[in-house]
């Protein structure tokens, strides 16, 4: 009888192990690009482009030289869940933060308020997968712009 139970046990754990690369390689981190907009009281005041990877908090501030605080502090928290990405977002300006979450397909744009009343405090965010046909087009596209300007100066 212990010889079964054994070797039975010794099958649970040897499926269980067989099944655990198969389950890591499912949610393998993608590398992501964040377009991202920041706006308090309906005015623009920040446009940071962003590179992370699923599965990793992404952190961006802006700080005038000397300052002791930041003009505001961003975090990104991107999580795949199938073919959408679970980001959570948290927003520090002087005098205000805001946190949410929303959901994304690869190439979607939203915008989400976070502030207290609408209009106060709002983020508009484009996630693109790195190296997708849209994320080359887009790249193209920034640098047929960069080097027409670079032209005209």
């Amino acid at each position: 009888m212990r010889r079964f139970v054994s070797i039975a046990l010794l099958g649970a754990a040897l499926g269980s192990a067989a099944c655990a690369p198969a389950h890591r390689q499912a949610t393998a981190p993608k590398q992501l690009f964040f377009a991202v907009e920041l706006y308090r009281d309906g005015r623009m005041f920040g446009k940071p482009r962003l590179l992370g990877e699923s599965g990793k908090p992404l952190r961006a501030e802006r700080r005038q030289p000397g300052a002791a605080l930041a003009d505001y502090a961003l975090t990104l928290t991107p999580a795949q869940d199938g073919d959408r990405y679970r980001i959570g977002v948290r927003l520090q300006v002087k005098n205000a933060v805001g946190q949410s979450e929303l959901s994304l397909l690869h190439g979607e744009v939203r915008r989400l308020e976070l502030g207290a009343r609408p209009g106060e405090l709002a983020i508009a965010l484009t996630l693109m997968e790195v190296d997708s046909p849209e994320f080359r087009a887009l790249m193209q596209l920034v640098g047929d712009h960069a080097a027409a300007r670079q032209r005209s100066m």
